[in-house]
Parts: structure tokens; sequence; C-alpha cells
């Protein structure tokens, strides 16, 4: 491949996109022991987000479509080879995504006294959705769309702004973003107890125009609309924490660690309570008159407004809406949703952005948080170094927003498969393509890292390549490699289709109103 002169990044960058090649490829050095040749192999970077990489993001969404079309409307139950592995545990995630860890504490289970009662009934195993039969015999087996919104902080117009900054509660707005997750997880739960059977979904989190989080959700089976109204009226989570409500101000900006005495201490050398000692006093309700009951520190609530969708496997409303679903994950939550150019924002609205994000940087996002020095109390597992205002949790970034963890939630039993099954699912649809019109698959498999030479050593030694090496190649170098890779393919592909026919997998996985995707990689 011989490159022009006159090439430039930006130049080259777009003739990536425009073919559905990755603009920021992962360069790696391989070593063949057998006969000593050296390679440089350019590998997709992988991001979601279409700011970073706009072809891996939107080969990330496709793959999400499938994983969605796949399970909605199952007939059958699907089967976990190992149920722990399957992706998207319905356990309670952290503001990062991850399992909390903390060691339990026992509370009381009674129900608060603001919010309606829940039916329930025993929980059966089964996941397929009901079949109901018309009157000229068909049968069908509806399955549902549901989209739950949080609740008013304030009155906002059209644009998604404030009608008054000053009056809108950006404080209560930034702990329901950053504790929607679990707010969302307690919502399956009940509902789950209300159905009596194990209810699945495939659910996206997006922000709305006012930048509060909202919940799309493909429901596999036909649920009532009162029932599920009545659930979401009925779930909230509370969050039991040490106090939030007043900051703690130092002469040095923030309390010292302590080597001698291990952890951090105030202006006077005196040890700040350590988390479980905080917790403690939650806990007691040490500090409350007698006969008083502690009170968590935040309530999370659905908004009033619930839109329930009645939908039928196969038909275009189920296409719309898996397209819908999956619109605006390549987006990030900061990003606005309906215009093109970031320029255009107003001012009102980055005014909004920047209220809201002042607020997500200082709260805490979980236990381990460094925001806790701010109110007096030690993170759990404190350490050196710990400075509020800089916890790594993505929680904190402008764009997200507080919500930090998972885009995607997917419940175990929707298809009963992993995203890389997925993804390996539709390369295996492309090479079959490929092998039956009689195409060879590209040679890149035969590097595996796994592959061995007669000695029984790795036959292929993998070494990155890194920007700064003195031999490392240029951007417009590895971009335009990955731009002839994905061309390759794809003439491949579109040979085979002519000389086989379409393949009857599903491997573009694309909205009724797109033309098909670029195939997948057929080597991973």
């Amino acid at each position: 491949m011989v490159l022009g002169p006159a090439l430039s990044d930006e130049l080259v960058r777009s003739a990536a996109v425009l073919v559905g090649a990755c603009v920021r490829p992962v360069l790696s050095r391989v070593t063949d022991t057998a006969t000593g040749d050296v390679r440089t192999v350019t590998i997709a970077c992988g991001a979601t987000r279409d700011a970073v990489c706009p072809s891996c993001a939107e080969r990330a969404r496709r793959l999400r479509m499938q994983q969605c079309r796949e399970g909605w409307h199952l007939d059958t139950e699907p089967e976990l080879d190992d149920p722990d592995a399957s992706e998207g545990n319905d356990e309670t995630r952290t503001a990062d995504g991850e399992h909390d860890a903390t060691e339990r504490r026992v509370r009381s289970t009674r129900r608060r006294e603001d919010v309606p009662d829940l039916p329930r009934l025993p929980v059966s195993g089964h996941t397929v959705g009901r079949t109901f039969e018309a009157p000229d015999g068909k049968t069908y087996r509806p399955s549902m769309f549901l989209t739950l919104t949080m609740p008013s902080y304030g009155r906002v117009t059209d644009e998604g702004v404030p009608v008054d900054p000053d009056r809108y509660d950006y404080r209560r707005a930034a702990l329901d973003a950053m504790h929607f997750p679990k707010l969302v997880d307690r919502f399956w739960q009940n509902l789950r107890r209300a159905t009596g059977y194990n209810v699945q979904y495939f659910a996206t989190v997006e922000p709305q125009r006012r930048l509060a989080p909202h919940l799309h959700a493909a429901i596999r089976g036909a649920i009532p609309r009162k029932l599920i109204k009545q659930v979401a009226a009925a779930t909230y989570h509370q969050v039991w924490w040490p106090d939030i409500d007043h900051v703690h101000h130092y002469r040095d900006g923030r309390p010292a660690w302590a080597d001698e005495q291990g952890g951090y201490v105030d202006d006077g050398g005196w040890m700040l309570p350590t988390w479980d000692e905080a917790m403690d006093y939650v806990d007691n309700g040490d500090g409350l008159d007698l006969g008083e009951e502690p009170e968590p520190v935040h309530v999370l609530r659905f908004g009033v407004q619930v839109d329930l969708q009645g939908i039928l496997a196969g038909t275009p409303a189920a296409d719309r809406r898996v397209g819908y679903l999956t619109k605006y994950l390549t987006k990030s939550i900061a990003e606005p949703l309906d215009i093109d150019d970031p320029n255009r924002i107003s001012a009102a609205r980055r005014a909004h952005i920047d209220r809201l994000a002042e607020e997500v940087r200082w709260l805490p996002c979980s236990p381990t948080c460094a925001n806790w020095l701010r109110y007096g109390t030690q993170p759990k597992n404190a350490k050196p170094g710990m400075e509020p205002g800089r916890c790594p949790s993505k929680a904190h970034d402008r764009d997200h927003l507080g919500l930090g963890g998972r885009r995607v939630l997917v419940s175990r039993k929707w298809t009963g498969k992993t995203l890389t099954e997925h993804r390996a699912d539709r390369a295996a649809v492309v090479r079959a393509v490929l092998a039956e019109a009689g195409i060879e698959i590209d040679d890149h498999d035969q590097l595996s890292a796994t592959a061995t030479a007669p000695d029984g050593k790795p036959r292929y030694l993998w070494t990155p390549v890194r920007p700064g090496d003195p031999d490392a190649p240029s951007y417009v170098w590895a971009v335009a490699k990955s731009i002839e890779q994905r061309r390759r393919w794809r003439e491949q592909y579109d040979a085979a289709k002519q000389a086989t026919g379409p393949p009857s997998g599903d491997v573009s996985a694309t909205d009724p109103s797109s033309p098909e995707g670029t195939p997948p990689c057929p080597t991973t």
C-alpha cells in the first residue's frame, strides 16, 4: 500500500469512517518464531463512544441490537452453561457498575409509609411470556416496551434547561443520577415478585433533554399495564450513608494523612471517624431524640410518567423499538441528543450542564469515594493520597453526569449468551458465507497467541507498539492499513453473498431505515 505525502490525519480519519474502519487502531508487532518474520498488525480499538471512534461504536451498537432482538420474543427457555458468567447479573450495582463489596448491614425491611403496597406472588422460574388466542384461532405471544422516568426537579424549557436555575434542585438530580442503577434493580425485583415469574429485560439508560436519566426496556412477555404502573409507583431505594449535608472546612483545604495513626486527621490532629464508625453512628440513631427513627440521607423514586406499549414479534414496530433502544448508546450522557454540532449548544444549556457537573464532582459516589473527606468521614479502605474532587470514578466526569454504571442492562436469561458469544455468532455467519463461496479467509486468526511451534512453545509473540517507539508507524499508515483491511473484508463478503445468496443469520443487525452495515471481522 502506497500513501501519498499529501494525506493528512483528518483526511485519512474521514476515509476510515466512510468505510467503517477503526480510526484509532491498536498496533501490535507479531513475531513468527518458526520463520523469523515480523509484521505489524492493526486491531480495532473497540470504543463504544462515537466521539472516540465512530466505526467501532457503531459496530458495538449493532451487536447490542442483535442481542436485543434475539431475546425479546423467545418462545423457549434459554439455557445457561454457566449462570454466574452470564452478562448482566441482576445484583445491585454501585455507581461504577461494579458489585458493592460492602459488608451487608441488617436493617428493618418495613416499607415506607409514604409509598403504596406491593402485590407479591411466589416467583416461578419460567421466563417466556403467555400466548393469547384471537377469535380467528391465531395465537400471539406479545411482549412490551417500557419507559421509566425520574421526577421533576423544577420547571424546564423546551430546550431542557431550568426556567429558574436557582430553584432547580440540582442536588437531588445529581443524587438520583448517581444511585439510579440501584433504583432500577429494585424495580425488576419488585416486578418479578408482583407478576410471579422471572421477568427478563434488555434495557438502556439514556438522558432526557433535561439530563435526568430514564430507562427504555424491552420486556419479554405481556404484563398488565395497571400492574407495571403500580410497581413503578411503589418502588424506591434508600441511601443509608453518613451525613452529606454539612461540608467540613480545613485550614489546608482537606484533612491530612497521618502515617502513625494510619488514617486521616483534622486540623487538630484528631482522627476522622472511619467508615464503619460513621455507619455505626447512622444505624444506632446517635444524636436523635428518644423515639425518633434513623432516616436515609436520600430516597429515590420514579416519576409519574410511565409509558407502555405492546409489541408483537416480527412486526415493523418491533424493529423500530430495537433501533430506538440502542439509538443513543454511542453518545455520552452530556452530549446533545438532537444536535449534530456541539457548537450550537446554547449558553443556558452549557450552564445547566456545568451546574449538574459541579454537583456530581463533589458528592460521594460510593463508600470508597475520596469525597467523604469533605464531610468529615474517612472513606472505606482509606489510603494516602486521597483528595476530594479527584475520585477516579467516571460517575464524577462531565461526560457521565453521575451515571457511572452500565448504559445497557441485560437480565441473565435474556438470551442465555454473553456479549462475547453474540459477537462470535456474527463472525461465524460471515465465515460460513465466505467458506461456502470458496473464498480464503484472512490469515489474521492464524496469528493466534495460543498457536504453538513444533517445540511446544508459543509460535507467535505479540508485543505492543507504542506511539513513542522509534520505529512506530505513523497515524496515517496505521489508519490506512485499517481501511485496507476493512475494504478487503467488505469486498470478500459482497462477492460471497453474490455467489451463495444472503446469509440466514443476523449479521448486520441494522435499523430498518439504514443500509446494511459492514460485516464483523470473520476472524474474531
